[in-house]
Parts: C-alpha cells; sequence; structure tokens
C-alpha cells in the first residue's frame, strides 16, 4: 500500500491521514456489527450473560461424574460446553470488534475490558471439565466413543484437548491462572495495543497514524519513504522502553507457564494448538532458510540495480518499481477484480466472497484510532465473519482484500462443522486466504500485456511472498531467540534491538542495508505480543498454496471440489488428513521446496527480464 506524491493540496481524513481523494476510491464500505448485538447497552447482552452462567451452572453440576457417564451423557455435556463456546464467541468478537473499530474510544475499551473479566469470572466455575475430560482412562475414553455416534462427531476436538494433557496442571493451578489472566498477560496485551494506537508520527510535518506511516514507507519518493523511516524510529525509540517491558513481561509470563507444564520448547504450545508436529515446522524453517540466498539475497540485489542503487537501504526495500501504476484503483473495481479472479476458479467461490460486498460485513476506510493491518474474524458459526482492510487504493490493498476474503469464504464453509470443530488450526487457516491472493494475481498477471507493468506486478508479488515466507520465518527465529534467551534472564532494548537486527541480516542478505533505528521496529510486530509463534503459520500457508496451486495447474477436474471438501472440514481433520486427496505430504522435505521453487522461478522470470 503507498500513497503517491501529490502536486495539489493532499486531502486528509479527520485524523490527519493522507487520504485519496473520495471519488477516487468511492464509497467505502463500513460493517454493522447489529448482527451480533443491538448495541453494547441492549438487554440483548445481558441476557446472553444470563445464558452464560445458566450453561455453566448446568455443566457445573457433572464436576467429578465425567468418567462414569456414558458416551450418549458425556456428548450431551460437550454439546452444551460447545453452547457456551458459542455465547462467549458471540459477546467477545463484538466487544473485540467495537474495540478494533476504534481502539482510541475509551468506552469500548472498557466495554472489551469488563466483557473479558466477567466472562472470566462466570467461567471458573468450568476450568474442571477439560482436565477432567482428560483425565478419563484412555480404554475407557475409546469404549464411549465406539459406543456414541453423538460423541465420536467430538473425536478430532477431544483429540486436540488431549494432546495437552502431559502438560495439564493440577485443577486448582489451572483454575488459578484462568482466574489471574486477565490482569495478567491479557491486560499487558491491552496497553500494547492502546499504546500503538495512540502512537502519531511526524513526516514532513504531518502528523500520522502507524498505518499512513508505514504507507509511506511504500511511497515512489525515496525522500517520502527515509522521511517515513526516520519518523517510525524516532517515535519506536522514544517508546522502546514500555514495548521492552512488555516483551520481556509476556515472555517471561510464557516462560513460567511452559516450565510448570513441562513443556520442551518456547514453540511447543503452538505447535499442539496446531495440530502440527514440531519436525514439520522444523523442515519449514529449514527450508527457508536454506534458500536464504537464492530468494531475498538473490531478489533484493536485484532490486537495488533495478533503482540504480548500490544497496538498499531498510526503506526502500518495499519501494515501487519505476514501472509500477501507480493510480488509485477505486473501491468497486478491487470488488470486481476480485469476485472475476474467484470465478474463474469456481462460480460457488465467487458467490460466497460476493456475500461480504452485499451484506456490511467489511470495514474499509482508514481513520483514526482503527486497527492497522487486516484480519477477518470468523465470529461465531450462529453468524458470519466480518473482513477489516484499510483501504488506500493501490493494488497491494486489492490483494489484502483478496486474502481476507479467502479467510472469510474458509470461515463460512467450516461453520458447517459447529462451533468447537470450526476453528481451524493456524497452519490451515491460511490456506484459502492465500489462495485466493493467488488466484487474484495470476488473474492480473494474464491481462497484462506491457512488459515493464507485468514487470512490475511479478516483482511485487515475489515481494510478496518473500514478506510471506522468509519474512515471517525470519520472525519466528526472532521469537525462538527472544524466548529462549529470555530463560535465563530480562533482556535489555539494545540486546532485544541486536537479535532483531541479526536475524534480519540473516534474511534480507547483504543488498539490504540496515540503517541505525531499524533496531527498534520489531516493536510495531503485535504477532509477537498477541500470539508468540504465530508467525510461522504465514510461510506454512504460502508453501502450502503453492503446492496446492501447481496442483491445480495441472488440469484434474476434481481438484475443485476436493478444495471445498477441504474448507468444509475446518478443524475436524488433521493436516495430513487433509493433503492426502491432492498427494501432498508437509511432513516431506520436497514439500516445502517445491513451493520455495515457485518463488524462485518467478525470481528466474525478473532476472531475465533484466
Amino acid at each position: 500500500m503507498l500513497l503517491t506524491p501529490h502536486t495539489a493540496p493532499i486531502p486528509q481524513s479527520p485524523d490527519g491521514v493522507a487520504a485519496p481523494a473520495a471519488d477516487a476510491l468511492g464509497a467505502l464500505p463500513v460493517w454493522d456489527l447489529t448482527d451480533l448485538y443491538p448495541a453494547p447497552d441492549s438487554p440483548e447482552i445481558e441476557a446472553a450473560f444470563d445464558q452464560v452462567s445458566a450453561i455453566v451452572d448446568q455443566i457445573a453440576t457433572s464436576e467429578g461424574k465425567l468418567a462414569e457417564m456414558d458416551g450418549d451423557a458425556l456428548a450431551a455435556i460437550v454439546t452444551q460446553y460447545e453452547s457456551f463456546s458459542e455465547t462467549v464467541g458471540r459477546i467477545m468478537s463484538y466487544a473485540g470488534l467495537r474495540y478494533y473499530s476504534d481502539t482510541s474510544d475509551a468506552l469500548a475499551g472498557k466495554f472489551l475490558g469488563d466483557c473479558q473479566a466477567r466472562i472470566t469470572d462466570i467461567a471458573s466455575k468450568i476450568v474442571f471439565f477439560t482436565l477432567e475430560l482428560n483425565s478419563i482412562e484412555e480404554d475407557a475414553l475409546a469404549a464411549k466413543l465406539a459406543a456414541s455416534p453423538a460423541l465420536a462427531r467430538y473425536r478430532p476436538w477431544i483429540d486436540r484437548l488431549r494432546a495437552m494433557k502431559p502438560y495439564q496442571l493440577s485443577d486448582e493451578l489451572e483454575r488459578f491462572l484462568h482466574d489471574q489472566s486477565v490482569v495478567g498477560s491479557s491486560a499487558w496485551v491491552r496497553l500494547y495495543d492502546e499504546t500503538l494506537a495512540a502512537l502519531r508520527f511526524d513526516v514532513n510535518g504531518e502528523e500520522l497514524t502507524l498505518e499512513a506511516t508505514l504507507t509511506f514507507m511504500s511511497d515512489v519518493d525515496r525522500t517520502k519513504r527515509e522521511a517515513a523511516a526516520h519518523a517510525l524510529a524516532k517515535v519506536f525509540g522514544e517508546n522502546l522502553s514500555l514495548f521492552s517491558r512488555v516483551m520481556n513481561t509476556l515472555a517471561k509470563d510464557k516462560e513460567i507457564d511452559d516450565r510448570w507444564r513441562n513443556l520442551p520448547q518456547p514453540e511447543s504450545s503452538r505447535h499442539l494448538a496446531n495440530h502440527v508436529e514440531g519436525e514439520v515446522v522444523d523442515a519449514l524453517r529449514e527450508a527457508v532458510t536454506a534458500a536464504y540466498p537464492r530468494l531475498s539475497h538473490r531478489y533484493y540485489a536485484l532490486k537495488a540495480k533495478w533503482l540504480g542503487l548500490e544497496k538498499l537501504e531498510y526503506w526502500d526495500r518495499n519501494a515501487p518499481l519505476p514501472e509500477k501504476d501507480d493510480r488509485k484503483i477505486p473501491w468497486s473495481e478491487a470488488r470486481d477484480t476480485v469476485l472475476d479472479a474467484y470465478a474463474s476458479f469456481s462460480p460457488d467461490l465467487a458467490d460466497l466472497a460476493k456475500k461480504f460486498f452485499d451484506n456490511p460485513w467489511i470495514d474499509a476506510p482508514v481513520r483514526s484510532g482503527k486497527a492497522s493491518g487486516a484480519f477477518a474474524h470468523p465470529t461465531v458459526v450462529s453468524c458470519h465473519p466480518y473482513v477489516l482492510v484499510n483501504y488506500l487504493g493501490k493494488t497491494r490493498d486489492v490483494m489484502t482484500l483478496a486474502h481476507e476474503l479467502g479467510h472469510g469464504v474458509h470461515q463460512l464453509l467450516a461453520a458447517e462443522q459447529g462451533e468447537l470443530l470450526s476453528q481451524t488450526p493456524l497452519t490451515l487457516a491460511e490456506t484459502a486466504s492465500v489462495f485466493g491472493e493467488m488466484l487474484t494475481f495470476q488473474s492480473l498477471l494474464s491481462q497484462e500485456t506491457d512488459p515493464g507493468a507485468r514487470k512490475a506486478l511479478l516483482a511485487g508479488k515475489v515481494e510478496d511472498m518473500l514478506n510471506t515466507v522468509v519474512r515471517q520465518i525470519a520472525f519466528y527465529e526472532f521469537e525462538r531467540r527472544i524466548h529462549a534467551e529470555r530463560r535465563t534472564g530480562e533482556l535489555t532494548a539494545e540486546r532485544i534491538g541486536e537479535i532483531w537486527i541479526e536475524v534480519a541480516s540473516e534474511s534480507l542478505g547483504p543488498a539490504v542495508s540496515l540503517a541505525d533505528g531499524y533496531e527498534t521496529y520489531w516493536t510495531y510486530v503485535s504477532h509477537f505480543i498477541h500470539a508468540p509463534f504465530y508467525v510461522y503459520a504465514y510461510a506454512f500457508g504460502d508453501g502450502l498454496v503453492n503446492a496446492l496451486y501447481a496442483r491445480y495447474k495441472e488440469g484434474d477436474p476434481g481438484f475443485q471440489q476436493r478444495y471445498f471438501d477441504m474448507l468444509r472440514a475446518g478443524g475436524a481433520k488433521h493436516h495430513s488428513e487433509l493433503l492426502a486427496p491432492f498427494g501432498l505430504d508437509a511432513a516431506d522435505p520436497a514439500f516445502w521446496d517445491q513451493g520455495l521453487s515457485l518463488i524462485e522461478s518467478m525470481i528466474d522470470e525478473l532476472e531475465a527480464m533484466s
């Protein structure tokens, strides 16, 4: 995403963010959250809390009795737990989406915090449930599953739950950790979010939000890129003490939790949550790091030549090529581009994506306090997903829209599984999003006949893939080193910056200069704070999609149906089961090499153009 230079005065949004003129983008949609609840003070909210309390009271009567129940009786309790999860999910989705619409709204923040605290208090009565379910002997549980189809339906959820069995604590300790979380890690995450949202950056006399300042890092004007880079470094540096404290506290909090649970590695809990073997993730990490020289190192050396530079400064990394089309893409064109690309794969896929445009399920404008970046939130199976983007009319924004709509479509299809089984592990949750992005890119590329524009489009895709694969694996490596070192003591802000620079240098290569100030840039990567070790899921998804797309291009007429079946499965199947119908195996090192070779072939094509 970028804002282009203007000779006329730059239109401003209410918060001072440089924004395209309204007629350049057309009317941008804003979501309507009333499908969840009418208002934060509505009687429906209180009724939902009453419902949660009633369900919890019912489940609580089964404490100490789960092992004695037959399969159907146990299935009835699991169904109640699923109902509890859905009602809680609806409340917290509403509170969270209101908050991320405007993180500067103190009342929205209070509402989110209050909802979180109330649910934590109510749910404390049933902390026993998953612990006691895990304590049932294997043979006894197997007999219950065999005798009850109703319970057997939940087997994938039960299997994922029991994967944590070796690492769970006593009921009393688990209850304490549950109650304490609202003033522990959750409070630190909220402090981080509110601090980040409130930051303002002075770029050539304009006071900008984080999102708008990061946009200038992709500007065609190098002086603007550099000014934005220095503004980011200055403000990040001024807040470095706080962000370092947050990182140290959350890393130590995780270390304590991991130590008590006897988890072998800091990333082990993420692997368990993702239902993926550590060996598979290690194979991915090793394949990507080994490919650094022939991917990112080679590409950024090419880009430096294209831009007429001996080396790229870090603010040049996302610079557009001179051939890049710099026009503003209206929202209606972005919509048609994505839907047409989806329809070329399957009309059914386009119809599902179209629902997001036909209904107020997308929030697109950039505005003060709104969360930066983009996401698709699934809410609950009885409602529908919501998509947040910050649309500024660039090709990258169109690709982001295609990405998030892929998530949305996946979430709509997986909802058929019910609340407990619809939640796709992160390793597979990026499949539909990255696939949708690939469909949109290939559609744009096939229509482009101008060699310069084709080169810019191809380079943009390579950069997106490097950001998805190389950069995210570098982020993962940064987290691994931070959490490993935190186990032996607190890290100074300087040490965190040193690790950041070390990892960035390894991944970006000698063609990129990491000037003073870049050591603070880890501070705005919210995944480090919100969800440690989440980031490898992006690389996993990209590698998976590259392999899937290669199968699709082979022309198998049954591919679309198998693809829809995979999305509908949600979290009901292991990745090995989902990939088997396509003849793919993520445990095979060649699987990851296949995905990386696609990126390499695109760099080969760009090199030939030069």
